[in-house]
Parts: C-alpha cells; sequence; structure tokens
C-alpha cells in the first residue's frame, strides 16, 4: 500500500512538472515573439532571418538582418561545431523518437521510455574505467558527450511535443541566450509520463540539463560547464507469463485488449538516478600567429563529479520468477556509484607539426552498498572504493586532403588495469566522397555490477574477479551523398562479459566467454530520387563466429522508406509523407531481466522475422515541423509473433502525432 502511495505522488508530481515547464516556455516563446518566415529557396537550405520591426518612416524599406542561420552554434563535447537546423527531411523523421536520434539497430518495448533490445554492435572503445550498470536503463541517460554548448546571436527556444501511450506526453523544453557576446547559457528539461497498453508498465523519466559556455574578449580562456539530473523510473512486471503468451500469440480479438492480458508480477519497479557536475575550462599560455608559423600552448582541466543510483522495489517476492528471497515482502534494494574525475591536458598547436596532447587524470569511485551479504559461508563484500591513475595523448594533423587522428591512454596505477589505442585516416577524394579507415584496441575492466552484486533474492548476490575484456577493431568508410555510403568493421573480442541463466539455479548470473569472438558488420545507405519522390534505403548484414553463441545478433537488418516530398500553397507548407519498412531476421534473442536491468543471452527460442511498416505525414510551416506516425499499422493481420525480447512483446498498431517548435528573437 505504501508503494502505490508513493507511485500516485510520482505521477501527480510529474504530471505536474510536465505542465509548469510546458507553461514556462510557452511564456518564454511569447516574450521571443512569433516565428520568422524563413528563406524558401531549398527546404534543405534553410535560412532563418531575425528581423527588427517596421518603424512608421521606414515600412517600406528592406528590414535590417540581425541574424543567419549559421550563427545559432552547436558546440559538441568534443568542440565540433554545428548550427540550428529547421528543415524538414528523412533524417528528422527517423530522429523524431523518445531518444531523440536515429535509432536504427534498436528495438524499442510496447511502452514509450521502456528499454531497447540491441540489434547491432560497435566494440570500438576508449573507457579506461568499469561502467555502472542497469544498462538497459541507460538509453536515455545523458552522458558527459551527450551534452552540448551553444552560441546564438538572440535567444532561441526549441519545443518537442509527442503523445504518448495512455495517460501521458513527452515534452522536451530548451531555452538558450547569450547574456553577452562572451557568456551562453542554457536550460533545458525532457519529461515523460506513459501509462502504457500493458498491465503495470508505467514509465516516468526526467532529463534537466543546465549549460554554461564563457570565453574572454581575447578568447585566451575558455570554459563550458553544465548540470544534469535524470531520474528514470519503470514500473515491472516481468513480461508476459505462459498463459498471455499463448493468448497474445493466438490473435483472439477478446486478447488485442492488452491491458487483459496475465503478466508475471504486479508490484515491482526501480529507478535510475543521476546528478552530475562537469566543468571543461582552457587558458592558452602562448597565443601567436605569423605567417611562417601558429604556435599555441594550451593547459586544460576537465573535472566531473557524478553519483548515481539503482534501485529495485517489490511488494512481494516474486520466488517463482527470482528464486528464494531473504525477505518475503516490503523488498528494495540500492546500489549506488560516486565518481571524481579530473583530467590536466596540455595542449600544443602548430601548423608545420599539427595538434598534440598529453594527458595525466585521477579517477576517484565509491561503489557498492550498505551491508555485508554472507551466501553459503561466503562472504561478500559491499564496497569497491579506490583510485585510478591514468596517462594518454592524443595527436591530430591534416595535410592538404589527408586527416590523421591518434589517441593513445592507459591506467598506470590503482585496482584496474586497462588500455586503449585508436587511430582515424580519412581522405577527402573531392567535395562528395570521402574515405576512412580506422584501427581501434581496447582492454578494460567488466561493469561493476557483473564484479559486485547484492540482493534480496539469494541467486543474485556474487563478488567475481574477471580478466579484462580485450577487443580489436577495424574499420571502412566510404560517405557520398550522390553515391553510397557504406561502413565496414570487423572485431575480435575475447573474454566476452555477458549474462545468462545459471544452469544450477536457473537464474541470471555474468559469466566471462573462454573462446574468441569474431564480428563482422557491413552497413549500406543509399537513397534514390525521381522527382518528387525518393527510396531511403539502409541495410546491414552482420557474420558473428562463436562457438559458445554468446553474441547473438540477426544476420540482416533494413529499412526502407518510400515518400513523397512537395511544396504546397505557393510553398508555405512542405510536405512529406511514405511508408516505412523494418525488418529482421530471426535470431536468439537477448532476454531481460527486470532485477538487474540487464539483457541476458537465451538460446531457447527464435525471435523476429516480423515486418513492420509505418505510415507517416510531416509538414513544415516556417520553423515548425508537425509529425503524425501510423505506427506499425499491419500488427493486425501479419500474425501476432512481435517481440522485442521473450515474453515482451512489441507494439500494437497505435497513431501518433507531434511537434517541434523553434522560436527566434
Amino acid at each position: 500500500m505504501i508503494i502505490t502511495l508513493k507511485a500516485n505522488s510520482k505521477k501527480k508530481k510529474a504530471k505536474h512538472n510536465l505542465t509548469v515547464l510546458v507553461s514556462l516556455f510557452l511564456l518564454f516563446a511569447n516574450i521571443i515573439g512569433a516565428q520568422i518566415k524563413p528563406s524558401r529557396n531549398n527546404v534543405e537550405n534553410d535560412s532563418i532571418r531575425s528581423r527588427q520591426p517596421k518603424s512608421s518612416s521606414s515600412s517600406n524599406k528592406a528590414k535590417k538582418i540581425k541574424g543567419d542561420i549559421d550563427q545559432y552554434q552547436i558546440i559538441s563535447f568534443r568542440n565540433d561545431t554545428t548550427f540550428v537546423d529547421t528543415t524538414l527531411s528523412i533524417r528528422k523523421d527517423h530522429k523524431f523518437n523518445y531518444l531523440r536520434e536515429d535509432n536504427f539497430g534498436l528495438l524499442r518495448f510496447s511502452n514509450l521510455g521502456q528499454t531497447y533490445n540491441t540489434l547491432t554492435y560497435n566494440f570500438e572503445n576508449t573507457e579506461l574505467m568499469p561502467v555502472f550498470g542497469a544498462r538497459a536503463k541507460h538509453f536515455n541517460y545523458m552522458e558527459v558527450d551527450d551534452i552540448d554548448y551553444y552560441r546564438v546571436p538572440t535567444p532561441l527556444t526549441e519545443l518537442f511535443f509527442k503523445t504518448a501511450f495512455e495517460q501521458g506526453q513527452l515534452v522536451d523544453a530548451f531555452f538558450t541566450a547569450n547574456m553577452t557576446p562572451q557568456l551562453n547559457f542554457s536550460i533545458a528539461y525532457k519529461g515523460l509520463r506513459s501509462l502504457g497498453k500493458y498491465q503495470h508498465i508505467l514509465t516516468s523519466t526526467g532529463n534537466f540539463r543546465f549549460t554554461l559556455n564563457y570565453s574572454t574578449k581575447n578568447n585566451r580562456y575558455n570554459a563550458k560547464a553544465h548540470m544534469v539530473t535524470q531520474d528514470l523510473l519503470n514500473q515491472e512486471n516481468g513480461g508476459l507469463d505462459e498463459e498471455g503468451v499463448q493468448n497474445f500469440e493466438s490473435g483472439d480479438p477478446e486478447f488485442l485488449d492488452r491491458s487483459i492480458l496475465t503478466v508475471n508480477f504486479e508490484d515491482a519497479e526501480n529507478m535510475l538516478l543521476g546528478k552530475r557536475y562537469h566543468l571543461n575550462h582552457s587558458y592558452k599560455i602562448i597565443n601567436q600567429n605569423d605567417s611562417i608559423a601558429k604556435n599555441v600552448l594550451t593547459v586544460n582541466q576537465i573535472i566531473t563529479s557524478e553519483s548515481k543510483y539503482y534501485e529495485y522495489k517489490q511488494t512481494t517476492a516474486a520466488t517463482d520468477y527470482f528464486g528464494t528471497s531473504f525477505n518475503a515482502s516490503n523488498l528494495s534494494e540500492k546500489v549506488t556509484l560516486k565518481t571524481l574525475y579530473n583530467e590536466f591536458q596540455l595542449n600544443y598547436s602548430n601548423n608545420i607539426i599539427g595538434d598534440l596532447q598529453l594527458n595525466g587524470s585521477n579517477t576517484y569511485y565509491n561503489y557498492g552498498y550498505n551491508q555485508l551479504v554472507k551466501i553459503n559461508g561466503q562472504l561478500i563484500t559491499n564496497r569497491l572504493i579506490g583510485n585510478v591513475v591514468a596517462l594518454g595523448g592524443k595527436y591530430h594533423k591534416r595535410i592538404k586532403k589527408f586527416d590523421i587522428l591518434g589517441e593513445i591512454g592507459a591506467n598506470v596505477s590503482g585496482d584496474f588495469d586497462g588500455n586503449y589505442l585508436k587511430g582515424e585516416a580519412s581522405y577527402q577524394l573531392n567535395k562528395d566522397i570521402e574515405v576512412e579507415a580506422s584501427i581501434n584496441h581496447s582492454s578494460h575492466a567488466p561493469n561493476f555490477n557483473k564484479m559486485l552484486y547484492q540482493s534480496n533474492y539469494l541467486s543474485y548476490n556474487w563478488q567475481n574477479d574477471f580478466n579484462n575484456i580485450e577487443t580489436q577493431q577495424i574499420g571502412f568508410q566510404f560517405k557520398s551523398d550522390k553515391q553510397v555510403n557504406l561502413s565496414v568493421d570487423f572485431s575480435t573480442i575475447s573474454n566476452y562479459m555477458y549474462f545468462k541463466k545459471d544452469a544450477v539455479s536457473q537464474q541470471v548470473s555474468p559469466f566471462q566467454n573462454d573462446e574468441t569472438i569474431s564480428y563482422l558488420r557491413v552497413r549500406l545507405g543509399k537513397e534514390f530520387r525521381v522527382g518528387k519522390f525518393a527510396l531511403n534505403n539502409t541495410i546491414e548484414y552482420q557474420n558473428v563466429q562463436d562457438d559458445n553463441m554468446v553474441l547473438n545478433v540477426p544476420e540482416f537488418n533494413t529499412r526502407n522508406t518510400l515518400y513523397f516530398t512537395s511544396h504546397l500553397f505557393n510553398k508555405a507548407l512542405f510536405l512529406q509523407t511514405g511508408i516505412t519498412f523494418n525488418y529482421f531476421t530471426s535470431y536468439y534473442m537477448n532476454g531481460y531481466s527486470p532485477l538487474l536491468a540487464e539483457f541476458y543471452v537465451q538460446n531457447d527460442r527464435e525471435y523476429g522475422g516480423f515486418p513492420r511498416f509505418d505510415y507517416f505525414l510531416n509538414a513544415k510551416i516556417r520553423q515548425t515541423r508537425l509529425f503524425l506516425k501510423a505506427e506499425h499499422f499491419n500488427s493486425s493481420f501479419t500474425g501476432f509473433n512481435f517481440y522485442s525480447a521473450p515474453n515482451n512483446p512489441y507494439r500494437d498498431f497505435i497513431v501518433r502525432f507531434g511537434v517541434v517548435w523553434n522560436f527566434f528573437l
């Protein structure tokens, strides 16, 4: 009863927060004023121009342009700069989702805000430290390199809205402005509440971001900082039980109301919460420019303080599902991780030598629980605490059309060994064609929850000492808008870590593979255009050589979109409409553990091989993009065999709509 009251309180709080934030940002929008009519010469090359109001004495004069779209700059964690894009393209349709990025290779669960099953993997890695567990809840967790910084000539607001599944909505509200030409701030909040179609799968999530971007007038000192708080709550039901699976696959009209299908339990929830403070600042010790050489010497510091916890709660122990439990009721378990990362860099740039960086870092970590556990006479510790010191370097040089990048890092002291080596070389053949080759070697410790885990359920308590995971990857890319986009990478993985049901307890536990896995991945992208019609294609082939069958992926995965675009009403409206086809071949799809918030390997039944058709109708009016989509409209006539994970069905047919709206002062 107590948990129910808390859940209701969270629902009301989330709904209230969304209402307040939307109201505040709409107020910002009203202050900023009406959106500005763009240049319509080319929809793919949109131009936003803020203009001064007419005066009575100059009403017939041309308006003064205050800022073009390329002045609304977005600066990434790696200092790559792009600008605000208000166009409508097929890429925008692919990114109009909960993650706000192209999710090709990810398979969504039935409710918005749940996890994603992974259909493809990238084993390139430059991490030296183990990471927090509960990886199934990290798809919407914004890391340091997910946060952008801004520089704008006038205030900018963006509102994102999309309908959810029963009694909820998804909103992402963003505002940024320069207080002075040197100081910019941004504030944003993405909030979701969605009840879902099945029993007990409510989601309630929030991502708050605040950033600062500052530079002195002489540009010798620069600082970028952010604060991020995130809470990701999911009710968990363990998927459909055996009776529920049979009724779902039968296609009986009685069970098209998914809320009457039986699930494994209806009293559990898990939450991932995180808070982070980040500062990246630099000072140019030498800033000399002449006709012969350009010498710049910069000292840089990056400091990040982050705390996060994962918590699982359940009213009554589900012993039939998770096995024997210490407690019969009111189960609650919580694991925390606190880290303090401090890095110093010395950067030297010369137009002859290139860009050279030397760096050293210290990472303090404190992971674990508040109690000791003893299982079958074995004492399981409650904390992993320590410091790891690492050294590294980077090199970058552009020689005419060649671009070379190298990066290296290694832990030199502390409890965790780790190292990586990364190299990239690209060549720009012409304005349209670029080729790139890459190599990566990595050795790093397994995630924290594979080394240490405690739970109310006896089988979910362990303390392990695994070997480092060793990966090597070589890759090649051919990029061309006119011809084709092709990427090929080949990886070998030794000591691969995975979760799987233990042969004795039949409960999920961590294991380490004793064989080397070979993994080939080929992805092809090409769009064909005939007049106002286009066919956009992304096709991926994967091949895994793995005797133990612990890395399972579909052999083929494809997304094909046939669509029509046209200007209407004297170019006042840009229309985009079409059908998207998604398909992946059957394979031994990973199962999902709601207790661990992790996916695990299963080799009992193959899933997949079901087509997904979506019809969409999108429109752009000035800086407003409207999206309407009939998702999986073929669900009722191509068979009820669609799953996102074993016992967890994919989404039925549903119509959803949304909008992205930009305001420029």
